[in-house]
């Protein structure tokens, strides 16, 4: 039988998430960034400026890129370090792009689960879409979304491919991040509605690597 993985890089192809015609810049949130060490990004306006102002040069890019990165902005939130193994691998994809920015079905799916994250660092609005390929079932998870986008939700709920789902939520809604949507793959979901982690220590990041194949493998964005 085939994997996810396998499936999902053999597919024709998945209707865009995000479909802005700016240019993709990967964007480096881990200590190779030292720009990034030198910053306190503990105000999320300021954070927010950071990004858009100077890693996207003044709103000019969409921001790519995270999968598997070692991120270090998760120092400076308890929600990642209130733990005896802090939590910083990254196990999705984020795209930096303007708050209220549609965000559409990549593939055809139901609405699994749904819910708001709040709390700082959190997802904040929250929707996990249950998709089915070559008769294996696997999900996508779409975090740090407006809350409006939870308007007239419902487990069950059926969204077409390239039928927008939701838009890209502000601060402080959105856990409280600088604009962008955390897009993550998942294998299996579990027990866990409207939330699954996001973030992993590096005691369990080859399990979660495991369950949570790359986003890009839907995505396809080359940079």
């Amino acid at each position: 039988m085939k994997t996810l993985t396998e499936i999902l890089r053999s597919h024709a192809g998945f209707e865009k998430v995000i479909s802005s015609e700016k240019p993709y810049r990967r964007l480096d949130f881990s200590e190779s960034n030292q720009d990034l060490l030198a910053q306190n990004l503990t105000e999320t306006s300021v954070f927010s400026d950071y990004v858009f102002d100077v890693m996207l040069l003044k709103n000019q890019f969409i921001g790519i890129g995270g999968y598997d990165e070692n991120r270090v902005i998760y120092r400076q939130r308890d929600h990642f370090t209130n733990q005896e193994n802090p939590r910083s691998i990254h196990l999705g994809v984020d795209i930096w792009a303007n708050a209220g920015e549609p965000i559409y079905a990549p593939l055809k799916g139901t609405v699994h689960s749904f819910a708001f994250n709040n709390n700082f660092g959190d997802y904040g609005p929250t929707i996990i879409l249950k998709h089915e390929l070559e008769e294996i079932e696997f999900y996508t998870l779409y975090g740090h979304l407006s809350l409006e986008s939870l308007d007239e939700l419902y487990e069950g709920k059926e969204f077409a491919a390239g039928e927008k789902i939701a838009a890209i939520g502000n601060f402080p809604e959105n856990g409280d991040w600088p604009p962008h949507l955390h897009f993550q793959v998942i294998s299996e979901v579990g027990e866990y509605k409207g939330d699954f982690p996001g973030v992993s220590n590096a005691e369990n990041r080859e399990y979660f690597l495991r369950i949570c194949p790359d986003p890009n493998l839907i995505l396809r964005i080359n940079i």
